[in-house]
């Protein structure tokens, strides 16, 4: 039996084998806390779950989809990009929903990456970026991300001769890192671009997930952006909405138009009740985000604080869903993540599932419960020998 060369060379995706394992774990019994995949655990707001059910009983909505979405689903996405960021976009050239963001970044590698291209992804990053590049029989080209330089790129010393590049990826807030970046960094990025005739797609699904006042940007506010520029948004963290499975792409009218052609050549388009329901979120009070950021931010704390009384290095993120932490001497990405997990139950990424330069580091989602952020505290405590700095901290 032959399988085409690109799906040989495409590895098992991280959190599915991840997956795997911790279900024959539980399998023996063992509880196991999962602080591995960002999957937000605070639910779909009820207004919204109840718009989705109305919606679900029009029967309009049992019919194909639009494939290309919805023209009132593009026009509220436009507005609200106006309203946030201050980005005027044409709902009907430079706005595309999408089924999760996910889908839109695997599948828009057949729009720009011809076989034997290379695609600036970087590292440590994201898996889709790599992936969807390999899947579109391309080259990802590692672009090394550095805590010297705040796990930005560096573009002054960024040499990308003997290659055909056509694409950058960047993600700022950044997965699995934590960091940020702002515009001055974004209008570097969209000046190097032109220069060297790159696309830029950047990945921006923790913009409203951030804390202690921060408000991430688009790289669309840099002036001129869209002459090279897309950014691709979710519906997943923003309005914990991930298993409905809707996102969108914008920007750029020539990239959009062409990862729509792709789209409508391999799907259907996105449930019509479903779309109905982002309309509502995208249109409705907003006021139980920052509620929701703030629970977030309380596990981001209570866990950094740990991380600091057993000496691990764990600086606190301004925005996304992860916390980047130093593994401790003598251990490795993976030995450190085995042996937490064996000794104590608790999940947490290897570095390395984003790429060589994670080695050294692992990644805890803010996803989990707050009980069992509470639970991981007292087991990990008890795996390191380490006691609360004062009665009642943490606990």
């Amino acid at each position: 039996m032959k399988f085409a060369s690109r799906v040989t060379k495409l590895p098992p995706y991280v959190f599915a084998g991840m997956a795997k394992r911790l279900a024959e774990l539980r399998a023996r019994g063992i509880e196991v806390i999962n602080f591995g995949m960002g999957d937000p655990d605070v639910p779909t707001p009820d207004y919204l779950v109840e718009a989705l059910v109305d919606a679900a009983r029009m029967p309009a909505n049992s019919r194909y989809p639009d494939y290309f979405g919805k023209p009132a689903l593009r026009r509220a996405i436009s507005d609200w990009y106006e309203q946030r960021f201050g980005v005027a976009l044409n709902p009907d050239t430079e706005v595309l929903p999408l089924i999760g963001s996910k889908e839109g970044i695997a599948n828009v590698a057949l729009a720009f990456t011809d076989p034997g291209e290379a695609a600036l992804v970087p590292d440590p990053a994201y898996p889709v970026y790599k992936y969807g590049t390999l899947m579109a029989d391309g080259v990802p080209l590692s672009l090394p991300l550095l805590p010297e330089n705040g796990w930005l790129p560096d573009f002054d010393n960024l040499d990308i001769s003997g290659y055909e590049v056509n694409v950058l990826w960047l993600n700022y807030p950044n997965n699995p890192t934590g960091a940020v970046a702002d515009l001055e960094f974004f209008d570097r990025a969209v000046h190097w671009a032109k220069k060297h005739d790159v696309i830029i797609a950047h990945d921006n699904p923790y913009s409203e997930v951030a804390f202690d006042g921060y408000r991430p940007p688009s790289i669309l506010e840099v002036p001129g952006a869209k002459d090279v520029a897309v950014e691709f948004n979710s519906f997943s963290k923003t309005f914990s909405m991930a298993g409905h499975r809707i996102g969108m792409v914008v920007g750029n009218a020539e990239i959009v138009e062409m990862l729509g052609r792709i789209k409508s050549n391999i799907d259907s388009g996105i449930y019509s009740a479903i779309q109905d329901m982002a309309i509502t979120a995208l249109t409705s009070d907003h006021s139980w985000i920052p509620e929701r950021n703030e629970i977030y931010r309380r596990r981001r704390d209570k866990l950094c604080d740990l991380l600091a009384e057993i000496g691990i290095d764990a600086p606190r993120p301004k925005a996304s869903l992860y916390i980047w932490a130093k593994v401790p001497e003598g251990y490795t990405s993976r030995s450190f993540a085995d042996y937490v997990l064996d000794q104590a139950g608790v999940a947490v990424t290897p570095g390395t599932s984003y790429g060589a330069q994670g080695d050294g580091y692992f990644r805890m989602s803010l996803t989990v419960s707050d009980a069992e952020v509470d639970q991981a505290v007292t087991r990990l405590r008890k795996l390191f020998n380490v006691q609360p700095v004062a009665a009642g901290i943490n606990e």
